[in-house]
Protein backbone atom coordinates (compact mmCIF):
# COMPACT_ATOMS: atom_id res chain seq x y z
CA UNK A 1 0.00 0.00 0.00
CA UNK A 2 1.69 3.31 -1.13
CA UNK A 3 1.51 6.44 0.80
CA UNK A 4 -0.70 8.44 -1.47
CA UNK A 5 -3.58 5.25 0.03
CA UNK A 6 -3.32 6.15 3.40
CA UNK A 7 -3.93 10.24 3.61
CA UNK A 8 -7.51 9.13 4.27
CA UNK A 9 -6.67 6.68 7.34
CA UNK A 10 -5.22 8.60 10.46
CA UNK A 11 -8.19 10.97 10.58
CA UNK A 12 -9.83 8.13 12.59
CA UNK A 13 -7.48 9.44 15.19
CA UNK A 14 -9.26 13.31 15.07
CA UNK A 15 -12.05 12.78 17.54
CA UNK A 16 -9.40 11.55 19.94
CA UNK A 17 -8.76 15.70 20.02
CA UNK A 18 -11.86 16.22 20.80
CA UNK A 19 -12.53 14.12 23.86
CA UNK A 20 -9.16 14.77 24.85
CA UNK A 21 -10.09 18.29 25.89
CA UNK A 22 -13.96 17.34 27.17
CA UNK A 23 -12.09 14.40 29.46
CA UNK A 24 -9.53 14.89 31.83
CA UNK A 25 -9.06 11.89 33.49
CA UNK A 26 -8.21 11.90 37.58
CA UNK A 27 -3.91 12.06 37.84
CA UNK A 28 -2.51 8.54 38.95
CA UNK A 29 0.90 6.91 38.63
CA UNK A 30 -0.75 3.42 37.13
CA UNK A 31 -3.70 3.25 35.85
CA UNK A 32 -5.39 0.00 34.61
CA UNK A 33 -7.91 -0.32 31.93
CA UNK A 34 -9.25 -2.82 29.49
CA UNK A 35 -12.17 -5.14 28.87
CA UNK A 36 -12.20 -8.90 29.23
CA UNK A 37 -15.04 -11.45 28.07
CA UNK A 38 -17.02 -13.91 26.25
CA UNK A 39 -19.21 -13.47 23.34
CA UNK A 40 -21.19 -15.72 21.09
CA UNK A 41 -23.75 -15.79 18.64
CA UNK A 42 -25.47 -18.52 16.84
CA UNK A 43 -27.79 -19.01 13.43
CA UNK A 44 -30.22 -21.79 12.71
CA UNK A 45 -32.39 -21.94 9.63
CA UNK A 46 -34.83 -23.88 8.55
CA UNK A 47 -35.78 -24.63 4.46
CA UNK A 48 -33.94 -21.54 4.51
CA UNK A 49 -34.42 -20.45 0.77
CA UNK A 50 -31.21 -18.45 0.06
CA UNK A 51 -28.81 -21.22 1.62
CA UNK A 52 -26.35 -21.00 4.34
CA UNK A 53 -25.46 -23.35 7.39
CA UNK A 54 -26.19 -23.63 10.65
CA UNK A 55 -23.83 -22.49 13.17
CA UNK A 56 -22.70 -21.45 16.69
CA UNK A 57 -19.26 -19.34 17.18
CA UNK A 58 -17.89 -18.54 20.66
CA UNK A 59 -15.09 -15.60 20.66
CA UNK A 60 -12.81 -15.19 23.80
CA UNK A 61 -11.57 -12.12 23.89
CA UNK A 62 -9.46 -10.16 26.48
CA UNK A 63 -7.95 -6.01 25.68
CA UNK A 64 -5.48 -4.68 29.04
CA UNK A 65 -3.90 -1.63 29.20
CA UNK A 66 -1.40 -1.08 31.96
CA UNK A 67 0.05 3.09 32.24
CA UNK A 68 2.69 4.55 34.47
CA UNK A 69 2.90 8.52 34.73
CA UNK A 70 5.13 9.85 36.83
CA UNK A 71 7.43 12.91 37.29
CA UNK A 72 9.33 12.71 33.75
CA UNK A 73 8.72 8.91 32.92
CA UNK A 74 5.71 7.23 31.27
CA UNK A 75 5.44 3.53 30.61
CA UNK A 76 2.74 2.09 28.72
CA UNK A 77 1.50 -1.38 28.07
CA UNK A 78 -0.79 -3.33 25.91
CA UNK A 79 -1.81 -6.70 26.06
CA UNK A 80 -4.62 -7.70 22.94
CA UNK A 81 -5.64 -11.70 22.79
CA UNK A 82 -8.49 -13.02 21.04
CA UNK A 83 -9.43 -16.80 20.36
CA UNK A 84 -12.50 -17.73 18.84
CA UNK A 85 -14.29 -21.57 17.71
CA UNK A 86 -17.37 -22.55 15.19
CA UNK A 87 -19.25 -24.89 14.63
CA UNK A 88 -20.95 -25.51 11.65
CA UNK A 89 -23.48 -28.12 10.56
CA UNK A 90 -21.92 -29.76 7.43
CA UNK A 91 -20.45 -32.86 6.99
CA UNK A 92 -16.83 -32.05 7.30
CA UNK A 93 -15.08 -29.09 9.04
CA UNK A 94 -17.27 -28.92 11.86
CA UNK A 95 -15.41 -27.50 14.08
CA UNK A 96 -13.04 -24.70 12.75
CA UNK A 97 -11.43 -21.37 13.97
CA UNK A 98 -13.02 -17.81 13.91
CA UNK A 99 -10.11 -15.56 14.62
CA UNK A 100 -6.81 -15.81 16.47
CA UNK A 101 -4.83 -13.46 17.03
CA UNK A 102 -1.88 -12.50 20.06
CA UNK A 103 -0.32 -8.65 19.90
CA UNK A 104 1.81 -7.22 23.01
CA UNK A 105 3.51 -3.86 23.11
CA UNK A 106 5.03 -1.21 25.31
CA UNK A 107 7.03 1.46 25.10
CA UNK A 108 8.78 3.66 27.69
CA UNK A 109 9.85 7.31 27.80
CA UNK A 110 11.61 10.33 29.45
CA UNK A 111 9.82 13.56 29.08
CA UNK A 112 12.25 15.83 27.52
CA UNK A 113 9.65 18.44 26.87
CA UNK A 114 6.05 18.44 28.67
CA UNK A 115 3.98 15.24 26.91
CA UNK A 116 6.85 15.07 24.82
CA UNK A 117 9.08 11.75 25.29
CA UNK A 118 12.05 9.81 24.13
CA UNK A 119 10.77 6.97 23.60
CA UNK A 120 12.11 3.24 23.23
CA UNK A 121 9.27 0.82 21.99
CA UNK A 122 9.04 -2.93 21.51
CA UNK A 123 6.32 -4.90 19.94
CA UNK A 124 5.32 -8.90 19.34
CA UNK A 125 2.40 -10.31 17.73
CA UNK A 126 1.53 -13.92 16.54
CA UNK A 127 -1.34 -16.45 17.12
CA UNK A 128 -2.02 -19.01 19.22
CA UNK A 129 -2.91 -22.09 17.21
CA UNK A 130 -2.42 -23.61 13.39
CA UNK A 131 -4.87 -21.65 10.85
CA UNK A 132 -6.27 -23.55 8.04
CA UNK A 133 -8.46 -23.05 4.70
CA UNK A 134 -11.56 -25.10 5.36
CA UNK A 135 -12.21 -27.10 2.08
CA UNK A 136 -15.36 -28.44 3.58
CA UNK A 137 -15.00 -31.62 1.19
CA UNK A 138 -12.86 -33.84 3.07
CA UNK A 139 -9.58 -33.19 1.28
CA UNK A 140 -6.60 -32.51 3.42
CA UNK A 141 -6.79 -28.62 4.48
CA UNK A 142 -4.35 -26.04 3.96
CA UNK A 143 -2.12 -24.91 6.75
CA UNK A 144 -1.63 -21.12 5.90
CA UNK A 145 -0.17 -19.67 9.72
CA UNK A 146 0.88 -20.95 12.59
CA UNK A 147 2.38 -19.71 15.83
CA UNK A 148 5.53 -17.90 15.13
CA UNK A 149 4.44 -18.07 11.23
CA UNK A 150 4.44 -15.45 10.82
CA UNK A 151 5.63 -12.98 13.86
CA UNK A 152 6.44 -9.88 14.07
CA UNK A 153 8.85 -8.54 16.81
CA UNK A 154 9.33 -4.52 16.69
CA UNK A 155 12.14 -2.70 18.52
CA UNK A 156 12.34 1.32 17.68
CA UNK A 157 13.82 4.64 19.50
CA UNK A 158 11.53 7.73 18.59
CA UNK A 159 9.46 10.19 20.10
CA UNK A 160 5.89 9.65 21.65
CA UNK A 161 3.46 12.66 21.88
CA UNK A 162 0.92 12.11 24.62
CA UNK A 163 -1.22 15.21 25.34
CA UNK A 164 -3.11 13.03 27.99
CA UNK A 165 -3.91 9.03 29.20
CA UNK A 166 -6.32 8.98 26.14
CA UNK A 167 -4.13 9.76 22.84
CA UNK A 168 -0.79 9.36 21.61
CA UNK A 169 1.22 9.45 18.69
CA UNK A 170 4.18 7.89 17.96
CA UNK A 171 7.14 8.59 15.07
CA UNK A 172 10.13 6.54 15.11
CA UNK A 173 13.52 6.80 12.07
CA UNK A 174 14.81 3.76 13.76
CA UNK A 175 12.66 0.95 14.04
CA UNK A 176 13.79 -2.44 13.50
CA UNK A 177 11.56 -5.46 12.10
CA UNK A 178 11.81 -9.58 12.77
CA UNK A 179 9.38 -11.39 10.55
CA UNK A 180 9.35 -15.12 11.50
CA UNK A 181 7.67 -18.04 9.56
CA UNK A 182 9.41 -20.86 11.49
CA UNK A 183 7.64 -23.86 11.90
CA UNK A 184 8.79 -26.98 14.48
CA UNK A 185 9.81 -30.34 13.33
CA UNK A 186 6.92 -32.04 15.38
CA UNK A 187 3.85 -29.81 13.52
CA UNK A 188 5.61 -30.23 10.06
CA UNK A 189 6.14 -33.91 10.39
CA UNK A 190 2.74 -34.13 12.27
CA UNK A 191 1.28 -32.08 9.01
CA UNK A 192 2.99 -35.14 6.69
CA UNK A 193 0.92 -37.83 8.90
CA UNK A 194 -2.50 -35.96 8.74
CA UNK A 195 -1.40 -35.83 4.64
CA UNK A 196 -0.74 -39.56 4.40
CA UNK A 197 -3.67 -40.62 6.41
CA UNK A 198 -6.15 -38.56 4.20
CA UNK A 199 -4.35 -39.36 1.02
CA UNK A 200 -4.14 -43.43 2.48
CA UNK A 201 -8.00 -42.81 3.06
CA UNK A 202 -9.35 -41.71 -0.15
CA UNK A 203 -6.79 -44.25 -2.20
CA UNK A 204 -5.15 -47.20 -0.53
CA UNK A 205 -2.17 -47.76 -3.09
CA UNK A 206 -2.25 -43.67 -3.78
CA UNK A 207 1.57 -42.58 -4.11
CA UNK A 208 3.22 -40.65 -1.19
CA UNK A 209 6.16 -39.27 -2.51
CA UNK A 210 4.27 -36.04 -2.93
CA UNK A 211 3.65 -35.85 0.26
CA UNK A 212 7.22 -37.46 1.64
CA UNK A 213 8.32 -34.42 -0.45
CA UNK A 214 6.39 -31.55 1.27
CA UNK A 215 7.83 -28.36 3.37
CA UNK A 216 5.57 -26.54 5.35
CA UNK A 217 8.08 -25.03 6.90
CA UNK A 218 9.25 -23.53 3.85
CA UNK A 219 5.61 -23.26 2.09
CA UNK A 220 4.88 -20.68 4.81
CA UNK A 221 8.30 -18.92 4.39
CA UNK A 222 7.35 -18.52 0.55
CA UNK A 223 3.31 -17.14 1.82
CA UNK A 224 4.87 -14.65 4.24
CA UNK A 225 8.33 -13.43 2.62
CA UNK A 226 10.59 -14.74 5.02
CA UNK A 227 13.33 -15.34 2.20
CA UNK A 228 15.46 -13.80 0.27
CA UNK A 229 17.38 -13.61 -3.62
CA UNK A 230 20.95 -14.61 -3.52
CA UNK A 231 22.90 -13.30 -7.40
CA UNK A 232 25.29 -16.56 -7.96
CA UNK A 233 26.47 -14.40 -11.40
CA UNK A 234 26.44 -16.47 -14.61
CA UNK A 235 23.95 -18.92 -12.77
CA UNK A 236 21.47 -16.32 -12.12
CA UNK A 237 19.34 -15.56 -8.69
CA UNK A 238 18.20 -18.66 -6.46
CA UNK A 239 15.63 -18.37 -3.86
CA UNK A 240 17.27 -18.48 0.01
CA UNK A 241 14.27 -19.72 2.42
CA UNK A 242 15.40 -18.48 6.38
CA UNK A 243 13.26 -18.65 9.72
CA UNK A 244 13.34 -14.98 10.04
CA UNK A 245 13.86 -11.86 8.28
CA UNK A 246 15.57 -8.64 9.56
CA UNK A 247 14.35 -4.92 8.68
CA UNK A 248 15.55 -1.04 9.45
CA UNK A 249 12.44 1.19 8.25
CA UNK A 250 10.61 4.23 9.99
CA UNK A 251 7.51 3.72 11.39
CA UNK A 252 4.17 5.92 13.00
CA UNK A 253 1.48 4.41 15.50
CA UNK A 254 -1.31 6.28 17.18
CA UNK A 255 -3.89 4.91 19.78
CA UNK A 256 -6.89 5.75 21.57
CA UNK A 257 -7.98 4.77 24.82
CA UNK A 258 -11.11 6.53 26.14
CA UNK A 259 -14.04 5.60 28.12
CA UNK A 260 -17.23 7.51 28.06
CA UNK A 261 -19.48 5.94 30.61
CA UNK A 262 -20.42 2.62 29.52
CA UNK A 263 -18.91 3.14 26.28
CA UNK A 264 -15.37 2.15 25.44
CA UNK A 265 -12.98 3.02 22.70
CA UNK A 266 -9.87 1.27 22.09
CA UNK A 267 -7.97 1.93 18.42
CA UNK A 268 -4.57 1.64 17.16
CA UNK A 269 -3.32 2.52 13.78
CA UNK A 270 0.47 1.09 12.56
CA UNK A 271 2.22 2.31 9.53
CA UNK A 272 5.86 0.89 8.98
CA UNK A 273 8.09 1.17 6.00
CA UNK A 274 11.72 -0.28 5.46
CA UNK A 275 14.57 1.57 4.53
CA UNK A 276 14.84 -0.19 1.02
CA UNK A 277 14.77 1.18 -2.53
CA UNK A 278 15.66 -2.14 -4.66
CA UNK A 279 14.02 -2.24 -7.56
CA UNK A 280 15.61 -5.09 -9.59
CA UNK A 281 13.11 -6.77 -11.83
CA UNK A 282 13.67 -11.10 -11.79
CA UNK A 283 12.21 -13.36 -14.49
CA UNK A 284 12.13 -17.37 -14.32
CA UNK A 285 13.95 -18.41 -17.66
CA UNK A 286 13.56 -21.04 -19.27
CA UNK A 287 16.29 -21.72 -22.18
CA UNK A 288 18.16 -23.63 -24.15
CA UNK A 289 21.93 -24.57 -23.80
CA UNK A 290 24.38 -25.00 -26.18
CA UNK A 291 24.06 -29.27 -25.94
CA UNK A 292 20.17 -28.62 -26.48
CA UNK A 293 19.06 -29.14 -22.98
CA UNK A 294 16.65 -27.04 -21.64
CA UNK A 295 17.75 -24.85 -18.66
CA UNK A 296 15.45 -22.85 -16.00
CA UNK A 297 17.40 -20.19 -14.23
CA UNK A 298 16.24 -17.05 -12.48
CA UNK A 299 17.24 -13.57 -13.98
CA UNK A 300 17.66 -9.45 -14.01
CA UNK A 301 16.18 -7.91 -17.10
CA UNK A 302 20.07 -7.22 -18.24
CA UNK A 303 20.78 -10.68 -17.76
CA UNK A 304 18.43 -12.02 -20.02
CA UNK A 305 19.03 -9.64 -22.81
CA UNK A 306 22.74 -10.72 -22.88
CA UNK A 307 21.76 -14.54 -22.77
CA UNK A 308 19.44 -13.56 -25.90
CA UNK A 309 22.21 -12.25 -27.95
CA UNK A 310 24.47 -15.25 -27.06
CA UNK A 311 23.30 -17.38 -30.52
CA UNK A 312 24.13 -20.21 -28.71
CA UNK A 313 21.17 -20.21 -26.13
CA UNK A 314 17.77 -20.02 -27.16
CA UNK A 315 14.83 -18.46 -25.21
CA UNK A 316 11.85 -21.05 -24.57
CA UNK A 317 9.85 -18.75 -21.79
CA UNK A 318 10.17 -16.06 -19.65
CA UNK A 319 7.72 -15.16 -16.76
CA UNK A 320 8.03 -12.15 -14.54
CA UNK A 321 8.72 -12.80 -10.88
CA UNK A 322 8.11 -9.51 -9.48
CA UNK A 323 11.13 -7.47 -7.88
CA UNK A 324 14.08 -8.97 -6.03
CA UNK A 325 13.14 -7.10 -2.42
CA UNK A 326 9.10 -8.48 -2.66
CA UNK A 327 8.22 -5.28 -3.14
CA UNK A 328 9.53 -3.86 0.25
CA UNK A 329 10.89 -0.65 -0.23
CA UNK A 330 10.46 2.77 1.26
CA UNK A 331 7.38 4.60 0.63
CA UNK A 332 5.16 0.76 0.84
CA UNK A 333 3.81 0.87 4.14
CA UNK A 334 2.68 -1.95 5.68
CA UNK A 335 -0.87 -1.24 8.23
CA UNK A 336 -2.06 -3.19 10.50
CA UNK A 337 -5.17 -1.20 12.20
CA UNK A 338 -7.37 -2.44 15.00
CA UNK A 339 -10.35 -1.32 16.75
CA UNK A 340 -12.70 -2.79 19.62
CA UNK A 341 -15.76 -0.69 20.46
CA UNK A 342 -17.82 -1.98 23.49
CA UNK A 343 -21.00 -0.70 25.60
CA UNK A 344 -21.76 -2.88 28.69
CA UNK A 345 -25.42 -3.82 28.81
CA UNK A 346 -26.67 -3.64 32.98
CA UNK A 347 -23.15 -4.81 34.84
CA UNK A 348 -22.16 -8.31 33.14
CA UNK A 349 -23.47 -8.27 29.51
CA UNK A 350 -21.72 -6.33 26.35
CA UNK A 351 -22.31 -5.70 22.54
CA UNK A 352 -18.80 -5.66 21.14
CA UNK A 353 -17.21 -5.14 17.54
CA UNK A 354 -14.17 -5.50 16.89
CA UNK A 355 -12.39 -4.99 13.37
CA UNK A 356 -8.71 -5.43 12.12
CA UNK A 357 -7.57 -4.17 8.86
CA UNK A 358 -4.15 -5.26 7.45
CA UNK A 359 -2.11 -4.62 4.59
CA UNK A 360 1.36 -6.18 4.35
CA UNK A 361 3.50 -5.54 1.36
CA UNK A 362 5.32 -8.72 -0.27
CA UNK A 363 2.12 -10.88 1.51
CA UNK A 364 0.31 -12.65 -1.69
CA UNK A 365 -3.38 -13.61 -1.24
CA UNK A 366 -4.86 -15.75 -3.50
CA UNK A 367 -8.72 -15.83 -4.07
CA UNK A 368 -11.71 -18.09 -3.45
CA UNK A 369 -10.68 -20.58 -6.10
CA UNK A 370 -6.92 -20.48 -5.01
CA UNK A 371 -5.42 -18.59 -8.05
CA UNK A 372 -4.30 -15.17 -8.58
CA UNK A 373 -1.94 -14.56 -5.53
CA UNK A 374 -1.79 -11.16 -5.17
CA UNK A 375 -1.66 -8.09 -2.36
CA UNK A 376 -4.32 -7.72 -0.99
CA UNK A 377 -5.95 -5.78 2.14
CA UNK A 378 -7.01 -8.05 4.85
CA UNK A 379 -10.22 -7.42 6.80
CA UNK A 380 -12.03 -9.03 9.98
CA UNK A 381 -14.71 -8.21 11.80
CA UNK A 382 -16.20 -9.42 15.07
CA UNK A 383 -19.80 -8.42 16.87
CA UNK A 384 -21.03 -10.46 19.55
CA UNK A 385 -23.55 -10.17 22.94
CA UNK A 386 -22.15 -11.55 25.86
CA UNK A 387 -20.54 -11.60 29.01
CA UNK A 388 -17.70 -9.25 30.00
CA UNK A 389 -16.32 -7.40 32.38
CA UNK A 390 -14.84 -3.52 31.79
CA UNK A 391 -12.17 -1.42 34.07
Amino acid sequence: MNIKHLILIPCFLLPSLVWAQEAELEKKDWQWSGIVGLNANATGMVNWAAGGKNNITGVAFGKVRLLYDKSSLSWDSNLDVEYGMSYVDQTYDKVQKASDHFKFDSKFGWAFQPKWYLTLQTGFQTQFDLGRTYLGTGAPNPVISNILAPSYTDISVGIDWKPNSIFSVYLSPVAGRITTAWVSDRVQNRFKDYLREQALFEDPAADLSSVADYNLREALQEKYGVWHYTDNGEDGYTKDYTNAKAELGLTIKGTVNYTYKDLKVMTGLTLYTPYAWDKIRLYDVVYTDADGTDQTRIFSDPQIVKIKDNKSYTIVSQDYLGYRDNNRRFGNFDVDWTTTLSYQLLKCLNVTLSTNLKYVNGLKIADKDGKNPVERVQFLANLGLGVSYAF
